[in-house]
C-alpha cells in the first residue's frame, strides 16, 4: 500500500489545517478493512500516534488533540483525512499517515506542520 500525504504547511496559533492522505495504487477492496492513522514526530521526540481510525469508523485520540482534531476517511476515494483546529506550536512536527492491517504497517511520507506562536 503506498500513500501520499499532504496538506501540511505554515499556519499560526489557532489557526486549522487539513491533512490529506491518499492510496491512489489501491483498490478499495484492500484499503477499507485498513486501519488509518495519523502520526507525528517532532524535532528531538519519539515518533507518536495522534489520531486513528478503523475500518468501521471507530476513532480515537491522543489526550493532547481531543476536542481539537478529527480524524475521518472516504473509502470511496480511498483517502483519511485529519481535520486540525485551534493548533498550538506544540503541534508542529513532521505528521505520517499509516495504514495498518494484520500487524502490517504501511507509512507515507511526512508532511510538515508548524504551528507558530
Amino acid at each position: 500500500v503506498q500513500l501520499q500525504a499532504s496538506g501540511g504547511g505554515l499556519v499560526q496559533a489557532g489557526g486549522s489545517l487539513r491533512l490529506s492522505c491518499a492510496a491512489p495504487g489501491t483498490i478499495s477492496s484492500i484499503f477499507n478493512p485498513f486501519t488509518m492513522a495519523w502520526y507525528r514526530q517532532a524535532p528531538g521526540k519519539q515518533r507518536e500516534l495522534v489520531a486513528r481510525i478503523t475500518s468501521d469508523r471507530k476513532t480515537n485520540y491522543v489526550d493532547s488533540v481531543q476536542g481539537r482534531f478529527t480524524i475521518s476517511r472516504d473509502n470511496a476515494k480511498k483517502r483519511v483525512y485529519l481535520q486540525m483546529n485551534d493548533l498550538k506550536p506544540e503541534d508542529t512536527a513532521v505528521y505520517y499517515c499509516n495504514a495498518e492491517r494484520i500487524g502490517n504497517y504501511y507509512w507515507g511520507q511526512g508532511t510538515q506542520v508548524t504551528v507558530s506562536s
